[in-house]
Parts: structure tokens; C-alpha cells; sequence
């Protein structure tokens, strides 16, 4: 039996700062219906969180996201991801290659990389920001998961104190 819904979604992926930020952000948007949390851009494979954050694997940490299109476009996921970051980098520890909290979108197709490039220049032209905007535009490799309880981690916290309280 085929899936009907083969074709209907399109993939995103970016990152800048806590993938936990990225994703509660995501996570919001109507027309997303998948996000994941996880690592992209080194050169360790399968690497931990502990590995990311010691910074010797080059990764970047990372959300994926499924998006319906017919929903929401990749200009409005472009919006929600500068609205969730430091698109200069300036707040983040390091933003140098290899560094955990880079920011970069990770396009999937030519047409997401004009789109995506289009939008950095505009966001830099406009005078919003200062300093000038340094978020990268790189090609989509492999995308590591992060562990589980990286995972839509506000919404797992949240349940968690949910539960805390109710115990007493």
C-alpha cells in the first residue's frame, strides 16, 4: 500500500544555540509536523551530546523539520528561525567552524539555498541587526538524532514538573 501522504512534506533543518530553544520554537508553527533534535555539520559519526559539547566532533547542534508547505512556507520557517536566534552570532561562545551553537541553515534543495541566501542578504541589509548577520547557508549532510531526552525537551520538563506537583 503506498502512502498517501508521499510527497506532501518538506524537509528543514537549522541551527543556532540550544537545539531545545530551536525546537519549542519550531514546534509552535502551524503547518510543522515533525521536528527532531540532533546534530549536523562534523565529522564524528553518531556523536553524543557529551561529544557536541566538548566540542571535538565539528557538529552543530541541529533541528530537523517536517513541514506541510500548503501550510507554511520556508520563508515563514526562515522567519521563526531569525526570530529563535542570534543570527550574528554575537551571544553565542563560539561561532567559529566546529562550534556547537553556529548558526546555519542547512538547505535541502537548490530552490531552499536561493531562499535561504536571499534571506540572509535581506536581514543583513536591513538594518536590524548589528553586528552584520553571519548565519551560514550549507548543504544538508548526515543528521545525527540527539538522545531521546534531547527530544521536545521543554514539553518533557514540563510534564515532568506537571507530574511533581500533582504527586505533592
Amino acid at each position: 500500500m503506498q502512502n498517501p501522504d508521499a510527497g506532501r512534506y518538506a524537509v528543514a533543518s537549522f541551527s543556532g544555540g540550544s537545539f531545545w530553544d530551536l525546537e519549542a520554537a519550531f514546534r509552535r508553527v502551524e503547518g510543522v509536523v515533525s521536528t527532531g533534535a540532533g546534530y549536523s555539520g562534523g565529522t564524528t559519526e553518531s556523536p553524543s551530546y557529551s561529544e557536541v559539547s566538548e566540542g571535538g566532533s565539528g557538529h552543530a547542534e541541529t533541528v530537523v523539520v517536517g513541514f506541510d508547505p500548503a501550510v507554511v512556507s520556508y520563508r515563514d520557517l526562515l522567519e521563526v528561525f531569525f526570530s529563535a536566534h542570534d543570527p550574528t552570532g554575537w551571544e553565542y561562545e563560539e561561532i567559529a567552524p566546529g562550534g556547537q551553537y553556529r548558526p546555519v541553515i542547512w538547505f535541502h534543495s537548490p530552490e531552499q539555498k536561493e531562499e535561504a541566501e536571499a534571506f540572509c542578504a535581506e536581514m543583513d541589509s536591513s538594518g536590524i541587526y548589528d553586528p552584520p548577520v553571519v548565519t551560514a547557508v550549507e548543504p544538508a549532510g548526515d543528521f545525527w538524532p540527539a538522545e531521546e531526552q534531547h527530544q521536545h525537551y521543554y514539553e518533557r520538563l514540563a510534564s515532568y514538573f506537571a507530574v511533581r506537583q500533582w504527586q505533592g
